[in-house]
């Protein structure tokens, strides 16, 4: 029970998982301005406006940064670890996405004439535009900003 309270008392943890929560509850209304219907199940999707991804790592990364230092090695590591999520969640994911989308169209053209072939199809949004990952970081920042007296 000592361990949980710890990490609990873990204030950069808590300020990035804020940034985390914080990002994801904020997708359905932006769905709700997009596309006028207000979507609950954006909570829990991945993929959409704003990255909670990049929310995630740059809070973690800024955190750290304020907290212990600009030149420290948890910084530097913290860094080069939000780069990769941040270059997985526009690039690797995104290509994984559009990849989806064009077996889901091969599907529907292929097997058009078939109704005993009903397999469920490919999730298509997986990844992140460019905008998406620096509204979520701009997010992060923000979040980690504000949060920088409680450190």
């Amino acid at each position: 029970m000592q361990d949980i309270s710890a990490i609990l008392d873990n204030r950069i943890l808590i300020v990035a998982l804020l940034a985390c929560i914080t990002a994801q509850g904020i997708k359905p209304f932006i769905e709700l301005i997009q596309h006028g219907k207000f979507n609950v199940r954006a909570i829990v999707e991945s993929g959409g406006m704003p990255s909670s991804h990049s929310a995630l790592v740059t809070a973690l990364a800024a955190g750290v940064g304020q907290s212990i230092g600009w030149q420290t090695v948890e910084f530097a590591i913290a860094s080069v670890f939000a780069i990769i999520v941040l270059y997985d969640a526009m690039g690797v994911r995104q290509a994984a996405g559009k990849q989806a989308r064009l077996l889901n169209q091969m599907i529907d053209e292929l097997f058009s004439d078939r109704t005993e072939f009903n397999e469920d199809r490919l999730k298509e949004i997986l990844g992140h535009t460019p905008l998406e990952v620096l509204v979520g970081s701009l997010l992060g920042l923000l979040i980690s900003w504000l949060a920088a007296p409680a450190y």
